[in-house]
């Protein structure tokens, strides 16, 4: 199993693309925070990221950039272009349509897009990010140059499946992103599940909860299954993911059934063992404690949610902050 691909995959995580943008010159707009992450790679020319209380950055042909947690931001031709009055945000959010700014000849290419996490999972990628993630072209490696290679010909020269071809590609783009980030990130002594990835004996831990998160694990038989004693799993789990492994599996438990308990129409019984309670009335317990709700309410609860939203979307009103749009 591969632990992170596994993670994106739980909590949901997808990139959609808003808009290319095409600028010429004096050109900035300013872009409010948004629910999700926001995500933006220069193809070609230059800009500048400005965000309130942070000197600009300057972004260069190749470079990637995430926001995490989609504060609000501006992009502009030069430093200081672009202020909070400078509104732009419904044209840049569009469905992937062309956006000009400024004067004359195109000089700067760039596509702007959004990752989304599914609500249900408290187990987040996203999260744990600084608020800025910058990547230089030179500092990316081959792989990440290589498809903002391909993302910036499919811009210039669009076909049939465009919109398709692009999604991926940012899909992509944020595997890659998150493999330059790590490898370039300093040791730290901050706890995160994202500290695992650079831990082979804590991965090695994680790969096995995941695997088969219904088994009666304990921290020896974890410790056992993964060749460490008892004692060193007690000191290092908590050490790196930030929590122990009992506390971590739990969680972990209750985001699999959320998600079954939305997703399905299967007994509490069956979504019960399925994350290792042989017991209802104690998997109720355990996940009214999660989740503020018994599991037959939190399934009636979501699934009016997930409507809601899918009627927001066919009426074309903007989506309720804090819900996920429909898989594409």
């Amino acid at each position: 199993m591969d632990l992170l691909a596994d993670m994106l995959a739980v909590s949901g995580v997808r990139g959609t693309v808003g808009a290319r943008v095409a600028a010429g010159e004096s050109w900035g707009f300013w872009r409010p925070g948004i629910h999700g992450a926001a995500f933006h790679v220069v193809t070609a020319g230059v800009a500048w990221l400005g965000l309130s209380g942070q000197p600009p950055r300057k972004l260069m042909p190749g470079d990637v950039v995430l926001l995490p947690n989609g504060v609000e931001h501006g992009l502009s031709s030069d430093p200081g272009g672009a202020g909070p009055s400078d509104y732009a945000a419904e044209v840049v959010r569009s469905d992937g349509g062309l956006y000009r700014v400024g004067s004359g000849p195109t000089r700067t290419n760039i596509l702007c897009a959004h990752y989304e996490h599914d609500p249900a999972v408290s187990t987040q990628v996203l999260a744990l990010l600084p608020e800025v993630v910058h990547i230089r072209a030179d500092n990316g490696g081959g792989c990440l140059g290589d498809t903002v290679r391909l993302l910036a010909r499919e811009l210039a020269h669009p076909q049939i499946a465009t919109a398709v071809v692009l999604d991926s590609l940012v899909d992509i783009l944020l595997v890659q992103l998150l493999r330059a980030w790590l490898a370039e990130r300093p040791a730290t002594s901050e706890a995160s599940w994202l500290g695992v990835l650079r831990d082979p004996m804590m991965v090695e831990a994680l790969t096995k909860l995941h695997a088969d998160p219904a088994r009666a694990w304990t921290t020896a038989t974890l410790a056992a299954e993964i060749g460490v004693s008892r004692s060193t799993l007690s000191r290092r789990f908590p050490a790196v993911v930030g929590e122990a492994p009992g506390a971590y599996l739990t969680r972990w438990r209750m985001d699999l059934a959320a998600l079954r308990l939305r997703d399905t129409d299967d007994a509490l019984e069956t979504v019960a063992r399925s994350v290792g309670y042989t017991s209802v009335y104690a998997f109720s317990r355990a996940f009214s404690r999660a989740r503020s709700q018994p599991p037959g309410r939190y399934r009636v609860v979501s699934r009016d949610e997930i409507r809601a939203v899918s009627r927001t979307h066919e009426d074309g009103r903007p989506v309720v902050a804090g819900v996920p749009g429909p898989n594409r």
